[in-house]
C-alpha cells in the first residue's frame, strides 16, 4: 500500500516525540512492504515565528494532499499570558480542525498494568478499563453564533448549535467503532435541559435501529462524569458533543494514571490527524527526556483507522507493551527504576519491531 503522510512536529517536545513515532512508522512500513512517503511542515508557535501564521496555507495544502497527518504538539511560553500577542499557536489547531473538517476526536483510554499505581483511583476500580471517547469536534458552543458581550461588558453570551448532519455522522462513527469492540455504546447528553441534547438523543435513537447488535445506553453528562470515577470499566464507547467531550475526555485521560501514554485520532472529511493528547511540555524541549509512547501509539491508531491495517497497529502496541514490561521507559513513568532517554525508548521499540518474526 502507498502511504503518504504530512508530518507536523509543532512546538516544544513535538519534534522529538514525532521523530521517534516516524521511525517506528518507517520500520513497520518496511516490514509489511508498504511504500511510505512523507513531508514535514510548520504549525503552531514555530510557524508564527517563521511565516507569521500558526497554520500556514502551505501546511494546509500539504495536509489536504496527504492520506494522514502525524502531529506533535502546539504551544509556547512566549505566547502564554501575553496580551499583546495578536495571534496564538492554539489558533493553528482550531484552524486545522475547521479547514480539514476534523469532526470526530477519538481517545482510547487504556489501562497499563505498570501504571495503575499512578491512578488517582483505587486499583480495583481502574483495572481492566478499556474504552474509547468520541467527541464531536467542529460544532456546538465553541463554534456557535452569535457569541460575544453586551456593549456595557456586563453580559456575555455563547450559542450552542448542532445540525442533523453533524450529529448523524459522528453517531454512526461511534456505532461502527462499537461494532468492532465490545458492542456497547453510551450516548452522553443533557437532554433533560438542552434543546441541542434532545436533538442528539432523537437522532441517536433513530440510528440505533440500524445497529441491533450494539447495546445502547443514554446517560446525562453529570451522571457520566460520576460513573467515569465510580466504575470506568463499565464503558466501551462513549460519544458526545463538543464541550461535554472536552471535559469528559480530560477526566478520562487521567484516571488510568497514564496521561503521557494516551494517543488520539481526529477523523476528518479531507484527511485525519493523529497525535498524543498531552501538550508541548516546553520545559522538557531539547532535553531528550520526553515520553514518546503516546505519539508512537498514535502511529498505531493511524495504521488502524486511516489505512485499516490492523496487524501493523497491533505490532506497534505489542512493542510498546513489551518496552513497559521491560522497564524501558522515560522518567515520567520510571518511578524508582532507571529512566531512559526519549531516543533510547524509541530505539528499543524500533529494535523490537525489526526483530519480530
Amino acid at each position: 500500500m502507498k502511504i503518504n503522510l504530512a508530518v507536523l512536529p509543532g512546538d516544544g517536545i513535538g519534534p522529538e516525540i514525532v521523530e521517534e513515532a516516524l521511525r517506528v512508522t518507517e520500520a513497520v512500513c518496511t516490514k509489511f512492504g508498504h511504500d511510505l512517503s512523507y513531508e514535514h511542515a510548520l504549525v503552531g508557535a514555530i510557524a508564527i515565528d517563521t511565516v507569521g501564521s500558526p497554520y500556514p496555507d502551505s501546511t494546509h495544502e500539504l495536509c489536504m494532499n496527504s492520506d494522514a497527518v502525524l502531529f506533535g504538539a502546539i504551544g509556547s511560553p512566549k505566547y502564554d499570558n501575553n496580551p499583546s500577542a495578536k495571534v496564538r499557536p492554539e489558533q493553528g489547531l482550531l484552524a486545522m480542525r475547521k479547514k480539514l473538517g476534523l469532526y470526530a476526536n477519538m481517545r482510547p483510554v487504556t489501562t497499563f498494568p505498570a501504571l495503575i499505581h499512578k491512578s488517582p483511583l483505587r486499583a480495583d476500580l481502574v483495572k481492566g478499563s478499556d474504552f474509547v471517547c468520541i467527541r464531536e469536534l467542529t460544532g456546538g458552543i465553541y463554534f456557535g453564533r452569535p457569541q460575544g458581550r453586551s456593549e456595557d461588558g456586563n453580559t456575555a453570551y455563547d450559542t450552542c448549535v448542532y445540525t442533523r448532519e453533524e450529529i448523524e455522522r459522528i453517531v454512526r462513527l461511534a456505532y461502527k467503532t462499537a461494532e468492532q469492540r465490545r458492542k456497547k455504546l453510551t450516548v452522553v447528553d443533557k437532554a433533560n435541559v438542552l434543546c441541542t441534547s434532545r436533538l442528539w438523543r432523537q437522532i441517536a435513537q433513530e440510528i440505533e435501529k440500524d445497529y441491533p447488535e450494539v447495546e445502547t445506553e443514554y446517560m446525562f453528562v453529570d451522571n457520566a462524569a460520576m460513573k467515569l470515577i465510580q466504575a470506568p470499566n463499565q464503558f466501551d464507547v462513549i460519544v458526545t458533543e463538543n464541550m461535554f467531550g472536552d471535559i469528559l475526555t480530560d477526566e478520562a485521560s487521567v484516571i488510568t494514571g497514564s496521561l503521557g501514554m494516551l494517543p488520539s485520532a481526529s477523523m476528518g472529511i479531507h484527511t485525519s490527524v493523529f497525535e498524543p493528547i498531552h501538550g508541548s511540555y516546553p520545559q522538557a524541549a531539547g532535553k531528550n527526556i520526553a515520553n514518546p509512547l503516546a505519539t508512537i501509539l498514535s502511529a498505531a491508531l493511524m495504521f488502524e483507522l486511516a489505512f485499516n491495517l490492523t496487524e501493523e497497529g497491533k505490532l506497534i502496541r505489542e512493542a510498546v507493551d513489551a518496552s513497559m514490561a521491560a522497564g524501558i521507559v522515560t522518567e515520567d513513568i520510571a518511578g524508582n527504576g532507571k529512566a531512559y532517554k526519549t531516543t533510547e525508548v524509541g530505539k528499543w521499540i524500533l529494535d523490537y519491531i525489526n526483530k519480530k518474526k
